[in-house]
């Protein structure tokens, strides 16, 4: 895991090719290998969706439904990523992909659904707009605003531009009059007088082809539906005589009428008199299998037959997708909604009107024009105008922020510390002429993110020993100048994903819907389908997801309020609202979660019924074969013989004392049985919770 360009461990045909090849370039090919590989674009797509602050399921309630349509702004970042879009497109149809579509949004190219899905990117902070109180509206609307804004700057320019939001920025100089300004361009996607909640920024995909499709199988369906409905008055009149035979002859005629008047149009007395005969009060379509059993009729099972019709029928509509965009409406393009100051960023105290532009801190270096409006347009033009300023490759900070941030996630620092800060508070730059160089390369390249990618991973400092020397931790004790490589341990996802690879169950299926969580019978957030009740009671029913579960991380659903516990231990980020960057904590939970918990002991179970099965159940076979999976090279003659030993030891433990098989969970297995699998189980535990696994050397 040397070069951790796809967040997998090389299997053994990538070690045996790379070795194989004697080639003077045989190091660069590796890497060439590995950027065309479609997990590069997981794994780097991952970083980007951090400082997007991307979540797929909901904000910090289930109050935004629309999120059920955000893993398409994920697949999105995955595909553009595998496909080496520019990163300043990428950037661009971030920030304005619905100002480079025409309008109306209708039959759209996939190149016009990819700009306005990229414009997701703007909607990705929690949204609880569509669950507030009429009073809290300003201040909930507001805090989208603000949060968004919290997430370009940081993404963009790496500074703290939101702490000019009440005043003028304490240590950077950013005035609040800057961060309305900055505000005034994303205004009219906002709107805080014409607000629209999430599912009304929904865009249709469906085209007027498939409209039209749809509209004939529904009328198909409609046919039927009539024909049911027939059935069911003609089956309740029938019940409904049978009923009333029963009943006083007096009374047949005041229930029926009763019965057949309109709910909401029943007198008092009608209402009495059907409460006082609740057969009759009760009969309706979903009641009839009660009389059946009365009757000896089968009125339910005949209408079934009609219903399950209309649903073999509707299940040829093609289905309607929808993306969660960020777009302005004509109103605020033709005019657009004023930006003011607040006063102490109170959105219920206005003070002066301001116009769109960028931080006047940065126009001092790069000017920038940005509009008020664009008469000749459908949209302002504003985000438009801004992407492509902070584009162009002069922008001071764009392109450094950018490219300081993957060197950060290949060396573990960045050349400025601070990745999300750039200003006075945050640190120095160790080489600051090499990150203009880097900046100045990367625009050079055609903004290119695998070139940036394959500059640094073949570079001599990437390359170097992590082995430390007295002399070097002498002059440069934190590395700063990088005299050695730093040791990084892997992230969470990359943990995850090759526990699974290791273990021959990855599930390399990419893209789609994300892969749903729930909590199991300990509290722990796990991946499953939640079958609780509405009051979230336990049903006991157990959907299984068909491999699903053994998808990459990436696909695993994003839930700021339940995430995934395996991650969250090793310091997944919460995205409050997005990650600048993530911690590498070393805790006891971590520990713990590698000795007993239920994902490792199963991957660990996997993982020596793959080593037995690709080559046989001979002790010395099995360990270099596990040892070459896990580390992606051979054990040494000393490594092999201690493994020989502790295999060993642990077979004649378990045979003398067995492990007593316990009841499993449905949908769960159980632990191996036989005292050699139970050995080799552990053996192959012990890698994967050894340090080399852990970290990239």
């Amino acid at each position: 895991m040397t070069i951790d360009l796809t967040g997998l461990p090389p299997t053994p045909e990538e070690v045996a090719t790379f070795l194989a090849d004697d080639a003077p370039d045989a190091y660069e090919r590796l890497v060439d290998r590995l950027l065309a590989s479609p997990h590069y674009g997981e794994r780097w797509g991952r970083h980007w969706l951090d400082i997007a602050g991307y979540a797929d399921s909901d904000g910090y309630t289930d109050s935004d439904p629309a999120r059920l349509w955000a893993y398409r702004y994920r697949d999105y970042v995955i595909r553009s990523i595998n496909a080496d879009k520019p990163i300043d497109e990428f950037i661009r149809e971030q920030l304005a992909g619905d100002e480079m579509v025409k309008q109306p949004y209708k039959n759209l190219s996939p190149g016009d659904i990819d700009k306005l899905t990229a414009t997701a990117f703007l909607r990705m902070v929690p949204d609880g707009t569509a669950a507030a109180a009429t009073g809290e509206q300003t201040v909930a609307r507001n805090a989208v605003v603000s949060e968004t804004l919290k997430v370009v700057s940081s993404t963009l320019f790496g500074l703290t531009v939101g702490c000019a939001q009440c005043h003028d920025h304490k240590y950077d100089p950013i005035p609040q009059v800057d961060y309305y300004r900055l505000r005034a361009i994303f205004e009219p996607g906002f709107d805080l007088e014409h607000w629209r909640t999430p599912n009304a920024r929904l865009i249709s995909l469906m085209t007027d082809e498939e409209r039209a499709k749809a509209a004939a199988v529904e009328k198909e369906a409609q046919v039927v539906e009539t024909e049911r409905k027939a059935k069911e008055n003609e089956f309740i009149e029938k019940v409904l005589t049978w009923e009333l035979e029963k009943k006083p002859e007096e009374l047949r005629e005041p229930l029926r009428t009763a019965y057949r008047t309109e709910a909401k149009k029943r007198t008092p007395e009608q209402l009495k008199l059907l409460k006082e005969h609740p057969t009759i009060n009760q009969l309706s379509p979903g009641s009839l299998y009660l009389y059946d059993r009365t009757y000896g009729t089968k009125h339910q099972a005949e209408l079934k037959v009609f219903s399950d019709k209309e649903a073999e029928i509707r299940k040829r509509k093609p289905a309607e997708i929808f993306i969660p965009a960020f777009t302005e409406t004509a109103t605020a393009a033709k005019t657009p909604p004023p930006t003011f100051v607040f006063s102490r960023g109170d959105p219920q105290q206005p003070k002066d009107k301001v116009e769109p532009s960028d931080l006047t801190v940065l126009t001092t270096f790069h000017p920038s024009n940005i509009p008020d409006s664009t008469p000749a347009q459908p949209t302002t033009g504003r985000r438009l105008a801004f992407a492509m300023s902070v584009t162009d490759g002069k922008h001071p900070l764009t392109t450094r922020v950018f490219v300081n941030r993957v060197w950060h996630h290949h060396f573990g620092r960045g050349i400025v510390a601070s990745v999300g800060d750039f200003g006075h508070l945050g640190d120095k730059p160790t080489h600051p002429e090499l990150l203009d160089w880097l900046a100045s390369e990367f625009v050079a390249e055609h903004w290119s993110l695998k070139q940036l990618h394959r500059l640094i991973v073949t570079s001599t400092a990437y390359r170097q020993s992590s082995e430390h020397t007295a002399a070097q931790d002498h002059v440069d004790p934190d590395n700063y100048l990088l005299g050695r490589m730093n040791i990084q341990r892997i992230e969470a996802e990359t943990l995850r994903d090759a526990m699974l690879a290791i273990s021959g169950k990855l599930n390399p299926k990419m893209f789609g819907a994300p892969v749903p969580v729930k909590t199991d019978e300990d509290g722990q957030i796990v991946v499953g389908v939640d079958t609780t009740d509405t009051a979230g009671r336990p049903t006991g029913k157990y959907i299984p997801l068909n491999g699903d579960e053994f998808r990459r991380s990436v696909y695993i659903q994003m839930r700021r309020s339940k995430p995934l516990g395996m991650l969250e231990t090793f310091d997944l980020p919460r995205m409050e609202p997005n990650c600048e960057r993530r911690n590498a904590s070393t805790i006891a939970p971590q520990s713990l979660a590698m000795m007993n918990g239920e994902f490792t002991l199963d991957e660990a179970k996997y993982f020596a019924e793959r080593v037995t099965r690709e080559v046989g159940a001979d002790p010395t076979t099995e360990i270099k074969h596990a040892w070459l999976l896990a580390f992606g090279c051979a054990p040494t003659d000393a490594e092999l013989k201690d493994s020989i030993a502790f295999l060993a030891k642990q077979t004649a433990h378990f045979k003398t004392d067995p492990v007593k098989p316990e009841a499993v969970a449905k949908g769960k297995e159980g632990p191996p049985t036989e005292p050699a699998m139970q050995a080799l189980s552990s053996f192959c535990q012990a890698l994967l919770t050894s340090n080399e696994f852990f970290y990239v050397d």
